[in-house]
């Protein structure tokens, strides 16, 4: 076995898993495996546990090294299972020589490696040549977070808000699309905070804007979760450009107003809403997704329901639900809780409120002709990152397709031709 990585969390983990396994290689490691953690909820470090017992009992013999979110706020705790053979912080798990304390075979005086992340204050753009079994490639354009929502342990995960330079991200891309990758997702922590730690302070928009104009061969370009409240006017205008894709994925956390104040959140629903419809006017198409947790301390039955609503007042479709999970050291964590069997519940009701809005999508799109870029074993996207079956399509390919039915898991689809680049 040489390096195997596996990543929980968000798309930029996704990315960063990509770019560590290719770091360690370069450092010559092998016989080892990287446990990419997310701290957002218990259930993801509770996941992250188990999966390095599990890596530990099938690979007795391999490394086994720990990093991302949860190994940065809760290293001790990684450090003293006795599994692990490393813990490496966020700003290390990026460089090869991390690594290298493993290749003499000498036990380390200390297994973990964990700096004070806020201290932290340049974000190195890191190139790779793609990633291996995709189609679509993450390039992080920004890192860390400034804001302080009060459930969030995220911050103290990844340190301050920190951008890639426009210049870096752009050339990265080209590189993405000189080895056929056809579409790129531009990700990070808080992504709309991208620019102000640069000279001449750029935006997102502007960041947008700047990739369609000098990467003319790039065919789609997707931006991941937003704060629909930093939305800044370049990223209207960049909106209205075809080859941006009609897909947004907001960070929205709830639909009623105190809830949103207790989480420090810096819009209300009418500010959400807002910022939905101005998209929607320059770009009809456009499909919104959303984060949303359910059972957030004091949250009450005619809270929730406000957010159950706003999924239908705002046309979302792809929701991301989740039940309040407490993080030592947040405030939420010291407010009156919800129960969480109830929280559960509130959860599952959201995300079932999200499946009827996507299948009232797909319905709508039936007889319709979509881009579709295929992923693999005939599975591809539409350019609202709706999921078609074009049976006999090759991984790769950018087709037209004529939406034909509906399947549980999306839209089935016969290829009419390939689509313009």
């Amino acid at each position: 076995m040489a390096v195997e990585t596996i990543t929980f969390g968000c798309r930029l983990n996704a990315y960063e898993g990509a770019v560590m396994q290719a770091e360690a290689e370069k450092a010559g490691l092998d016989n080892a495996i990287i446990i990419n953690t997310c701290a957002v909820t218990a259930e993801a470090v509770r996941q992250a546990k188990q999966a390095v017992r599990k890596a530990r009992r099938e690979h007795p013999d391999a490394r086994i090294i720990v990093t991302g979110c949860a190994a940065q706020t809760e290293a001790r705790t990684f450090g003293d299972m006795a599994e692990v053979d490393l813990v490496i912080g966020n700003e290390d798990k990026l460089k090869a020589e991390s690594y290298q304390p493993l290749l003499f075979g000498a036990p380390l005086n200390d297994k973990v490696q964990v700096n004070d992340i806020m201290s932290v204050r340049e974000t190195a753009g890191h190139l790779i040549e793609g990633m291996d079994g995709r189609t679509r490639a993450f390039v992080q354009v920004q890192n860390g977070c400034d804001h302080r929502c009060t459930f969030c342990i995220i911050p103290f995960g990844r340190g301050p808000s920190r951008s890639v330079p426009m210049g870096l991200v752009v050339e990265q891309i080209r590189k993405l699309v000189g080895n056929s990758y056809r579409e790129v997702v531009l990700t990070g922590v808080d992504i709309t905070s991208y620019g102000p730690d640069l000279p001449g302070a750029p935006s997102l928009g502007k960041l947008t804007q700047a990739i369609l104009k000098h990467v003319p061969d790039l065919p789609r370009l997707r931006i991941s979760s937003i704060d629909c409240i930093e939305a800044d006017p370049a990223l209207y205008e960049a909106m209205a450009e075809k080859r941006l894709m009609p897909h947004l994925h907001l960070s929205l956390q709830s639909g009623d107003d105190l809830i949103l104040k207790r989480m420090k959140r810096r819009h209300l629903r009418a500010d959400a809403l807002a910022v939905i419809e101005k998209l929607r006017a320059v770009r009809p198409d456009i499909v919104f997704g959303a984060d949303i947790i359910a059972g957030f301390p004091t949250e009450s039955d005619a809270m929730f329901e406000r957010s159950v609503s706003f999924i239908a007042e705002a046309g979302l479709t792809y929701i991301h639900a989740f039940p309040y999970s407490p993080r030592a050291g947040t405030p939420a964590a010291r407010m009156p809780q919800v129960d969480r069997g109830i929280a559960r519940r509130r959860a599952a009701r959201l995300r079932a409120a999200g499946e009827r809005q996507v299948a009232q999508l797909c319905q709508s799109r039936l007889g319709a002709v979509e881009h579709v870029l295929v992923e693999h074993d005939g599975l591809g996207r539409t350019e609202q990152f709706v999921p078609v079956h074009v049976p006999g399509a090759a991984a790769g390919d950018l087709l037209s397709v004529r939406i034909t039915g509906t399947r549980p898991d999306g839209l089935t689809g016969e290829v009419l031709h390939e689509a313009a680049a």
